[in-house]
């Protein structure tokens, strides 16, 4: 089974040594130094070194050429239909992320390698919830669908709980509340922003530690928002600045004119 980019491999006690190094080094914005760890001479060891880069990419807005050259290599080395899904669903993650953050518009470019993933990893197996979580991600974020991503994101916390993978869990729950938040359903979105927040503080995983205290911020009451917010500037500044986007959640809003 490859190892994607939101796998707990290395997170809890004899995991191997080498999964262990690289999770540290993940957990802590070190995305290069955990890749430079694994020899992509194996199709499983080079779906994993692409999947870090690909989310130092979304993390960092840096790093798109050593994306593609990892996953290239990846995609070379896939013979079995889960290693192509596998790398399909990278394809497809580094596609969103360069829309996103406005690199270029490779939208379709996403849609359809998530796409071909979806004919490769069939329902039930064990990378299926992190394609459902990314297909979420393109509905909710390019597509502009909250009901598809929710159903999406559904699917894919139900799949991150039947094959006891905490930190997709971790995802599943922020988006799930941040939909909730938008909703306005305040108590629901408490819920599932303080679970998120939980479990990345239990498994370790400081890089996003600080985007679940800002979501939980946005949706308490003063003054608990702000301190969950002032830790959020803490830990954020403590990883120069890691993630980029995370930045624009922390900047409060310029005073109103009439009340300044």
């Amino acid at each position: 089974m490859a190892h994607t980019a939101m796998s707990g491999n290395g997170t809890t006690d004899g995991d191997d040594p080498l999964q262990t190094a690289v999770w540290r080094l993940r957990s802590r914005a070190c995305w290069a130094d955990a890749a430079a760890l694994l020899r992509p001479v194996t199709a499983a060891a080079s779906l994993q070194r692409a999947s870090l880069l690909v989310e130092r990419c979304l993390y960092t807005e840096q790093g798109w050429a050593e994306a593609e050259d990892a996953l290239r290599t990846a995609e070379a080395l896939a013979h079995s239909d889960d290693e192509r899904g596998a790398a399909a669903c990278e394809r497809g993650q580094l596609a969103y992320a360069a829309t996103l953050h406005g690199v270029r518009d490779r939208a379709d470019e996403a849609r359809a390698a998530l796409g071909r993933a979806a004919a490769l990893i069939p329902p039930g197996a064990p990378g299926r919830a992190l394609l459902d979580f990314r297909r979420g991600l393109l509905a909710e974020n390019l597509a502009r669908s909250p009901q598809a991503a929710r159903a999406a994101y559904r699917r894919a916390h139900a799949g991150a709980t039947a094959h006891a993978d905490p930190l997709l869990l971790s995802f599943t729950w922020r988006h799930l509340a941040g939909l909730a938040l938008r909703d306005g359903e305040l108590a629901e979105a408490r819920h599932g922003f303080a679970e998120s927040l939980r479990i990345r503080e239990e498994l370790g995983y400081l890089v996003g530690t600080a985007p679940a205290l800002a979501s939980l911020a946005d949706a308490e009451t003063e003054p608990e928002a702000s301190r969950l917010r002032e830790e959020a500037t803490r830990l954020f500044r403590l990883l120069g600045g890691v993630p980029t986007w995370l930045s624009r959640q922390l900047t409060p809003p310029a005073p109103d004119a009439a009340t300044a």
